[in-house]
């Protein structure tokens, strides 16, 4: 039961955390939709169906779970999310401590890059 509202909690605050990427561009939004989804299927059947069903979203999720594909213009968001990150860790974080978001930035935009394409429907 503990376990049940944990996932609940943690699918609520993905949505959360989701909804905020909607407006602030370097907060990745279809990554926490997709584990909102994963945690609502582990503790809400209504809100994880809701969210299989959502215009904007139930496509991507569906997606990664059938093929783990992430769309051309998922990635291409994702990398320039990502340097834009190394880019500012350049510019203002302390020697050595820049080259955490740069290696970061080239393992997670290496693996995003090597994930199959799926469809967009954007």
């Amino acid at each position: 039961m503990v376990k049940r509202y944990a996932y609940l909690l943690m699918g609520w605050l993905a949505l959360i955390l989701g909804g905020v990427g909607i407006f602030l561009p370097i907060l990745p939004t279809v990554p926490f939709m997709i584990l909102a989804a994963f945690c609502f299927a582990r503790s809400s059947p209504k809100l994880e169906s809701w969210l299989l069903e959502h215009e904007k979203f139930g496509h991507h999720i569906t997606v990664w779970r059938v093929h783990g594909a992430i769309s051309r213009k998922g990635k291409i968001m994702a990398l320039m999310a990502f340097a834009f990150s190394a880019i500012m860790a350049i510019l203002f974080a302390p020697n050595p401590y820049h080259y955490i978001p740069i290696i970061a930035a080239l393992i997670g935009g290496t693996w995003i890059w090597m994930r199959p394409e799926g469809a967009s429907e954007d």
